[in-house]
């Protein structure tokens, strides 16, 4: 009998840890839909937000700056309205040229494309762009050599001949010389890194961006639905704002301006006039053409959303960046879209109306 109680205590002694390891690992392991969860609250994470981003600079790509012919023969220009920025400024003859800058966008036909004039050159640098032209005038010549600018003339690589597969400048056959040249952004990218041309730019906006939409909601903001810009007697430009989609209609010479390869309306969210002194150049060569002083505290407009108000442009030397302000001296907002620049003679007889 003593030996069947021993026997048993020796059982219980050995059973009862067992029990309590097994209950305790049986206690630990969470039911199936409890894993489950378990599992899922591991596994799941914060979904990533979306950070808001300035969607006409956005990007590294270095920007392209084309010039573009604005003669009535070199009407409708091709892929404006995949700029984010355009310049016109005066030349010769009453006429203007345009200088259409691209960044991160892809255009298959860019033009017409002209030679250069050394003003130009200021808002060139100012972006950072490299700078697509077909031949230039002397001074923007000795400009390129001067400042070390990246630019591609279009003279060394124009056949003359209709576009091939290889063409990286073209002559189109429904337009007459020397309205008729056309490159692309892909044969300018091709050429910038043959020439070893940085592609890519950390360099901010000339425009302070903003995401907010800018209304120009201040005292001394004036309607805005027609504006008028006289660059000679034979040359106005004029820009029709729409409520609808908020964007202005450009015209030139009185004739509505379209994109030659949308179709499209050429329009544009923001529009800057600069008010500069031009005379004309006495280079021996009498051709009128032009001197424009962009350095300097320039008066201007700020135009968008169907409001103007005044504003300084001051640029301290030919390199550096202008600067927009309001009367007050604060930079001024600019809505995220295309500006168009118009830098025009100072005595023009600007009109603003409703």
């Amino acid at each position: 009998m003593k030996k069947i109680v021993i026997a048993l205590v020796i059982i219980l002694l050995i059973a009862i840890p067992v029990f309590l390891l097994n209950y305790k690992s049986k206690t630990d392991i969470p039911a199936e839909d409890n894993l489950s969860k378990a599992n899922e609250e591991e596994i799941v994470t914060e979904p990533e937000k979306d950070t808001p981003q300035i969607k006409i600079f956005n990007g590294n790509a270095r920007p392209m700056a084309f010039m573009i012919d604005n003669n009535t023969n070199a009407q409708p220009q091709a892929s404006i309205n995949k700029t984010y920025m355009v310049y016109e400024i005066i030349v010769e003859g009453g006429e203007t040229r345009l200088m259409a800058l691209f960044k991160g966008v892809d255009a298959d036909s860019v033009g017409p494309i002209r030679s250069s004039r050394h003003y130009f050159l200021d808002y060139a640098m100012e972006n950072d762009a490299i700078y697509a032209h077909l031949g230039m005038s002397p001074q923007a010549q000795g400009d390129m050599a001067l400042y070390g600018i990246n630019n591609i003339n279009g003279q060394a690589y124009d056949t003359g001949k209709p576009q091939t597969a290889t063409s990286l400048f073209w002559r189109v056959k429904h337009k007459k010389a020397p309205h008729d040249a056309y490159t692309n952004t892909e044969s300018i990218l091709k050429i910038a890194n043959d020439k070893k041309y940085t592609t890519t730019s950390s360099k901010e906006s000339v425009l302070n961006y903003v995401l907010d939409e800018v209304n120009l909601d201040t005292p001394d903001a004036v309607i805005a639905n027609v504006v008028t810009i006289p660059y000679a007697t034979g040359h106005k430009v004029r820009y029709e704002y729409n409520s609808e989609t908020k964007r202005y209609t450009r015209y030139s010479k009185n004739k509505k301006m379209t994109d030659e390869v949308s179709k499209e309306d050429i329009t544009t969210k923001n529009i800057i006039i600069t008010l500069a002194k031009n005379y004309t150049l006495n280079d021996g060569e009498n051709k009128g053409r032009q001197d424009v002083v962009t350095v300097g505290e320039l008066d201007g407009y700020y135009i968008t959303n169907g409001k103007a108000i005044k504003i300084k442009c001051i640029k301290e030397d030919r390199k550096e960046q202008t600067k927009y302000v309001d009367l007050n001296g604060n930079e001024i907002n600019v809505n995220d879209g295309n500006t168009w620049v118009n830098v025009c003679p100072i005595d023009a007889d600007i009109s603003i109306t409703e």
